[in-house]
This record gives structure tokens, sequence and C-alpha cells, in this order.
């Protein structure tokens, strides 16, 4: 019924939530039809059976934005060549899953990675059917299969809102390698051609979509202001600066955790600089998680849990402290949690080949499911965002009203929370209103 809503109405949603229009909460769900093809059972706040999780964090958390990542030819496998089911995204994985996400009115994030697996700072591989070409076939590589994927996806009523040229691309892209300070090896002008021509590609086939280059040492000012530099002297369109945050690589969030600290720096204080420095680029925190359980037993730059101790109440804070932080921030524009559905390895079969721990659900199974990290019960007063950190994300790009808060003005019948090309509304015994309990329809 909602999803053919009249000029007026549609006119009303944009007065109401001009703010919700220019901000992005939610995550990166691309493993999520692993998790649903084995029948993986998550549990809500108060134990109850969630039957769809995508429009369970849309219309319960009020989440609007959904990240997939999409593979040349996805091998499967990690760097080492070992098996990793979860590196499956190929066209056809991705066209169906932003079909979903177009479907339940949210926007629809695209990360290329333009590989077979992974891509990051310390592997930049380029896909198998690339490699050992020139640099200028490489960038023609990625001008043609970036207009092929997002022909599909128009065609098919999946048209991405947002798109990342790349995954974490400081350190290079394709086999070309470049570094974020002088060095003499960096070979710019094969990466900055590569940039080009995926950025071009995705401006003509999706004209109003947000480009992302995104990169993933989001706390060092010196090392963003000299590649992002790079990209601004080359004049390489792009709209949204996307930067990874993960505390135990990158470090605290903001100068009071820092105050004693020898290491002054933080992310807050690097993205005040980034608006200093590139004044009509938005920010976007495109990846963040933090552990529940098990801290990570190697490769941790920062030990953070002075401040966010290893567990469900620590995942909790670093939620809460993140989105109080950054919302002030009027350059910044989105933040999206990295791989929030993980429920372990997959309950009938494999989705993952060891756990991360930083999901927002407990990776042992009960005999009724996966229970929801929570810091207690949402009763006494206290609502679901006061004691779970994906209902807390929704205080990013609204007032932080859940429907517990929201007037009904006709009794005790709150409603649930509806989306419509990404913006918020409380769909009420067949009415509309928005977040003051007003009605719109």
């Amino acid at each position: 019924m909602y999803k053919r809503l009249s000029l007026f109405v549609l006119f009303a949603l944009a007065c109401v939530c001009a703010q919700a229009q220019t901000r992005y909460v939610g995550g990166d769900i691309s493993t999520l039809p692993l998790y649903e093809q084995y029948n993986s059972a998550y549990k809500d706040v108060n134990g109850q059976n969630i039957s769809n999780l995508l429009t369970w964090f849309t219309e319960s958390c009020g989440w609007n934005t959904f990240r997939v990542r999409i593979f040349v030819n996805p091998s499967k496998k990690d760097h080492d060549g070992s098996t990793n089911p979860s590196v499956c995204q190929d066209l056809a994985f991705v066209t169906s899953l932003g079909q979903r996400i177009k479907e339940a009115g949210a926007y629809f994030m695209l990360d290329f990675h333009y590989s077979d697996t992974w891509v990051d700072a310390t592997h930049i591989q380029a896909p198998a059917v690339w490699k050992g070409v020139s640099d200028a076939a490489m960038a023609d590589s990625i001008s043609q299969y970036t207009h092929k994927v997002l022909q599909a996806l128009k065609a098919a009523n999946a048209t991405p809102d947002l798109v990342q040229v790349g995954n974490e691309i400081m350190y290079g892209l394709c086999g070309i390698k470049v570094k974020p300070y002088n060095n003499a090896s960096s070979n710019w002008d094969g990466y900055l051609g590569l940039l080009h021509a995926g950025c071009n590609a995705v401006r003509e086939e999706c004209p109003d979509a947000q480009i992302i280059i995104h990169t993933d040492r989001p706390t060092n000012t010196g090392y963003n202001s000299y590649y992002y530099n790079k990209l601004k002297n080359a004049n390489v369109d792009f709209d949204v600066i996307g930067l990874s945050y993960y505390p135990f690589w990158h470090g605290y969030l903001n100068a009071e955790q820092v105050a004693s600290k020898t290491d002054k720096s933080n992310l807050v204080n690097a993205i005040n600089n980034l608006k200093t420095l590139f004044p009509t680029k938005r920010v976007h925190i495109v990846e963040c998680a933090y552990n529940f359980q098990w801290w990570p037993s190697s490769g941790v730059n920062y030990d953070t849990q002075d401040v966010w101790p290893c567990s469900v109440a620590g995942q909790y804070q670093f939620v809460k402290d993140l989105v109080d932080n950054l919302k002030p921030l009027e350059n910044v524009d989105g933040i999206s949690y990295w791989f929030p559905e993980e429920a372990g390895n997959g309950d009938k079969g494999t989705v993952i080949p060891s756990w991360q721990n930083r999901g927002f659900w407990n990776e042992n199974k009960s005999s009724s499911g996966h229970a929801i990290n929570k810091t207690g019960a949402a009763s006494g007063g206290k609502t679901a965002a006061d004691v779970c950190a994906p209902y807390y994300m929704r205080n990013f790009y609204h007032s932080g009203q859940g429907l517990e808060d929201i007037p009904s003005n006709q009794g005790a019948d709150r409603g649930r929370l509806i989306f419509q090309n990404g913006h918020v509304l409380v769909e009420r015994n067949e009415q509309l209103f928005d977040l003051t309990g007003a009605r719109v329809q």
C-alpha cells in the first residue's frame, strides 16, 4: 500500500524528514543471504523471533542504508587460499540482495572490490582476468566492468544510491601501489587513472549516486591530507570520503579519551581536519565494529578496553559513543556497521570460517535461536535503544525517538517505523505520521 505514495505525501515526506535525507545509518549485510540459506534464527531485544532481518533493521531499528560488496569472480577463498564461503558476492548475488534493499525503501550502498577476494590496505590484488595488463588496459577494464554491473543493477530495479569505487584503497588498487606520503615507488599516474575510470563510469550510469572513496587510516591526519589532496589535485570526481574505523586498529574517538595518552590522534579531530581541508566533501564511516567477546589476539594496534571493555556492555557503549560524538559533526553523513548479522559460522552450513565476535548476536545458538546482545531488559523505563546497540544507531539521523517515544494520539498503538526512499515515518492504523506524531496522510 505504501510503496505508491501520492505526490502530496512525497512532498510532505521530504519536508518533515529533511534531516533523514542527508544522513545514512545501517550496516554491511553482504552475508545475510548465506545465514538465511542456512536458517539462522535471530532474536530481538524481547526474545521474539525475527522473521526477516533486513526489514527488522528498518522497521524496528530505524536503519535506512545497507552496504553490499561485489567481487569480479568471487573465489570463495581468502588471500592465503583457504576456503571462505563468505567470498561469494557476484553480480547475481548482489542484484538479488540489492532488489530487496530497494524494495524495503532503504538506500543501497554498493562496494566495488575490483578483485576476486578481499581487498584492503595490505591486499590490493587485481582479479585474475585482469592481471598482467598495462595501466591503461586496467583502467579500461575497471570502466567496462563498472558500466556492466551498474547497467545490470539498473535494469533489475536495484540502482545503488551510494557507490564505493574500491575498498580501503589508500595503498593501491588492482595491483597498482601508492603510499599516502612521499615515496618514489608510488605509481600515482596509474592509480589515478583507475580512479578516474571507475568514478566516471559511476557518474555516467548513476548520476544521482553518491561516489565514495574509501580509505582505512581514519585517525592519521597526515596520511588523509596527503592522499585526498592527491585526488583533489587530479580532479577525481567523487562526493564522499569513506572511512573504516575499528578502535583496536585505529585508536580512540575523541580528545578526552586520549588526554593522558602519548598518541593524541583521535577520530573526531581527524574528521574536523578533513572538514577544514576538504569542505565540500562529506564523511561517511562505511565500516566500524567492536568485539563483544574475545579481544583480538594479534594484529592489534591499540588496546581501547580502558574505554570500551571487550563485552556486550563495551560494544554497546562504543556504538553509543560513536553516534553521540559524530552526530554534531556537520560533515559526517553516515555510519555503517560492519557485519552486524554475524551469528556464528552458520547454523546448518558454513558462512564464515571463524568467528569475528563483532556482530550484534551471540555466536552460540540456543535451542530457539541467537540471542541479541543487550545490556539489560527493555523495561522499567528503559527502551530498546537504552540497552541494545542496533536500536541506538537510529539516533544519528533523526531525533532519536523510537516508537516508544512517539506520541500516538490514538491510545496505546504505537505502530511501526517504515521507510519510503530512505525516509522514516510511522505507520499506525493504516495512516502515516512524522516523528512528532503529526499525521502526514
